[in-house]
């Protein structure tokens, strides 16, 4: 069918259907909502009561749009929420939680804020401490040494006002606040205080640092925990770290060698001294002693020497001659009229006469008997000299 032609539009004809026959099937559908009637043929109501009626179904139009209009501004807080109301962009009221309202845009916006969620923020790595990011890890220590680390920072909410209005960006102020901490701590640190016994206290000093900045800026942050992922020097040096902590190693152990035998030397030789020093000491005393009680001795002998001086001098001599005696194995017989012979005591000999036998007993058959000969022979020429001399001295 052609544009011009003259059937187009009808509703008897295959194309598109006309407005005006649109716009009336859409006015007849209308008022048969109010209350009014209408046909394709019949009267359309057009009377003054179809005309209240369609007035009145118009007004309840905008009544509906309000009511929406003010239901929009319910909204719900769930627990460990708040919930900030800003009135015209204004900061009015915190609301806890539970059903609450406002009025609804644009006089009055609501904005839902999470404060029990744990927010975390890495430095050094993203996701995974083998995927570093050297820019922020290494890190400059007090002894002039680079070292590599990773580290998380966990922080909650704890005033959604500050949170949402002193910091455009506050999530990433945690994150530069933690950088800057960590540095500062590091940068007045020993190397070696870092990778090992300090890592605890490290992560407690770099958590109340960052606390302080934050609070500084009014930030409405609290950091809950630092947790020190890794600490280790840089790839390019850990061969070379790895000797030097290698070497460490064997020179503590050469220390603790050396300090064992130094504390098991010294205390011997302390109580060797203090041995030597006491018997010296017992000497001294000895010696002293003997002294003191020979003077003694001497000053009494002098005192009964002169009261008695030959009485005295008999007795030293007696004493004198028995002490020397006491310690002889010969005896001397003095008889009057005779000489002075010489015994041999008997129970000398009958003990150089057992030892020698056991001698005998233990040596080898042959030997012992050869051994045994001459014993006897000499013991049979003193008993013969005993005798001639016996028979001498008799009268």
């Amino acid at each position: 069918m052609a544009w011009n032609d003259p059937d187009w539009g009808k509703k008897n004809s295959g194309g598109p259907p006309d407005l005006d026959e649109v716009w009336r099937r859409f006015n007849q559908k209308l008022n048969a909502m109010f209350g009014g009637k209408g046909g394709s043929g019949g009267p359309t109501g057009g009377g003054p009561m179809s005309g209240g009626k369609m007035a009145a179904g118009l007004g309840l139009i905008p009544v509906l749009v309000i009511l929406i209009w003010l239901g929009s501004g319910f909204y719900i807080v769930n627990a460990g929420e708040r919930g900030v109301v800003l009135r015209f962009g204004k900061f009015v009221e915190t609301t806890q939680p539970g059903p609450r309202w406002h009025f609804p845009y644009p006089i009055e916006a609501a904005e839902v804020v999470n404060m029990q969620q744990v927010r975390t923020v890495e430095v050094g790595y993203r996701a995974n401490v083998k995927s570093k990011i050297l820019k922020e890890s290494l890190m400059l220590t007090d002894d002039e040494n680079i070292i590599d680390i990773q580290f998380a920072v966990q922080y909650i909410l704890k005033s959604p006002e500050e949170y949402l209005f002193n910091n455009r960006h506050p999530d990433d102020a945690v994150h530069q606040a933690a950088e800057t901490a960590i540095r500062e701590i590091v940068g007045k640190s020993k190397m070696d205080f870092v990778l090992y016994e300090g890592r605890a206290e490290i992560a407690t000093r770099a958590a109340k640092l960052m606390q302080d900045i934050l609070d500084r800026y009014k930030t409405g942050i609290s950091i809950s925990k630092v947790t020190m992922q890794n600490a280790q020097p840089p790839e390019q040096v850990q061969a070379a770290f790895d000797d030097a902590v290698k070497a460490g190693q064997d020179k503590e152990r050469a220390k603790n060698e050396g300090q064992a035998y130094a504390n098991d030397v010294i205390p011997r030789a302390r109580g060797a001294a203090s041995r030597l020093l006491e018997e010296s000491l017992g000497y001294k005393q000895r010696v002293i002693a003997n002294a003191e009680g020979d003077a003694s001795r001497f000053k009494q002998i002098l005192v009964e020497y002169s009261k008695a001086p030959k009485v005295t001098r008999d007795r030293m001599y007696l004493d004198t001659v028995q002490q020397m005696m006491s310690n002889s194995s010969k005896v001397l017989v003095d008889q009057k009229g005779g000489n002075s012979l010489l015994y041999l005591p008997l129970d000398k000999l009958i003990q150089s006469a057992g030892a020698s036998s056991t001698f005998l007993a233990d040596a080898p058959p042959v030997k012992a008997a050869e051994a045994a000969a001459p014993a006897a022979e000499s013991t049979a020429r003193s008993r013969e000299a005993f005798r001639s001399r016996e028979r001498e001295v008799r009268p």
